[in-house]
């Protein structure tokens, strides 16, 4: 049971109420907006809550327990600090967004209704819709460590080792040619194989979208040059000029990390694990592998 300030519901018991709905915007970076849908703006807290922006909220939904709530709020791109490239570039991924009740004639009568994550956001040419997913949306994710194949750590982290900095990881480059939004020609690559970049990750150091980045689907090397596609196209164009450091990509499987980064050690995955043809087989009297030794021999 959610308990109201004395002066909120002294207020929301009157005959007439002034409310209106303001929202807290928190990014991963640490800046703070304030959006409201009133006709004007509203300020506590220490933030400026900008009005005409359009924001709207759908109808919520709550329940007992630990099931997910989901909520939808949606707004035109007329926000200076709400653009289409910062939702493009990820700036607002997993946001935390608060939902606070106010009454806009006497803002310290507000009560926080709801607290959350921003989950898929979908966008148009001039307005967004953000899913908010309650708290409970934690519990839905994987923790731990998997037992799988692959590796489950990342590279360059703690527990791969690899200085993902290194020459012979990270190269730069120039783009030359620009072939369709998500591939162009680039230079500076040449002392680099094949694929070498491929599931890696590029940042963009000069040019419309300096500063962004995004992963490497390809990498091909070729008589006509070099090529580079992303997986996604940038927020802004690429255009001939702009400026680019990448590094390598790894598949997370033992052989690429041995051969590859020479890094076998620190692999965070289990190559040996029995497939499902091993765990539902049986031992068989006249099965000669069948002698008590270990499968992988020694």
């Amino acid at each position: 049971m959610r308990t109201l300030p004395s002066g909120l519901e002294a207020h929301l018991a009157g005959g007439v109420t002034t409310l209106c709905w303001c929202w807290t915007l928190t990014t991963h970076d640490g800046r703070v907006m304030g959006f409201t849908d009133h006709d004007r703006d509203i300020a506590f807290d220490g933030v400026t809550f900008e009005a005409a922006t359009g924001f709207d909220g759908t109808e919520s939904e709550s329940s007992l327990g630990l099931g997910v709530d989901n909520l939808d709020v949606s707004a035109m791109l007329r926000s200076d600090r709400l653009n289409e490239a910062d939702l493009a570039a990820g700036v607002f991924d997993n946001a935390l967004i608060e939902m606070w009740l106010v009454n806009w004639q006497a803002p310290a009568e507000r009560a926080l209704m709801r607290r959350g994550n921003l989950g898929e956001v979908t966008r148009s040419t001039h307005a967004f819709s953000a899913e908010v997913r309650g708290l409970a949306h934690r519990l839905d994710q994987t923790t731990g460590r998997l037992y799988r194949h692959g590796c489950d750590a990342d590279l360059g982290d703690a527990r791969c080792g690899i200085d993902p900095e290194s020459p012979v990881y990270r190269g730069t480059g120039t783009v030359v040619r620009v072939e369709d939004s998500h591939r162009f020609a680039v230079t500076g690559l040449e002392a680099f194989a094949d694929g070498w970049f491929a599931r890696g990750r590029l940042v963009w150091t000069h040019g419309a979208n300096e500063g962004r980045a995004m992963e490497v689907k390809v990498h091909r090397v070729a008589a006509s040059g070099t090529v580079i596609g992303l997986w996604q196209a940038m927020a802004d164009p690429v255009e001939a000029g702009d400026g680019f450091a990448v590094t390598a990509g790894c598949d997370k499987q033992f052989s690429t990390c041995r051969g590859k980064f020479a890094n076998g050690y620190n692999f965070r995955g289990f190559p040996q694990m029995p497939g499902n043809d091993f765990a539902i087989s049986y031992p068989r009297r006249d099965d000669p592998d069948n002698d008590g030794n270990s499968r992988w021999g020694g």
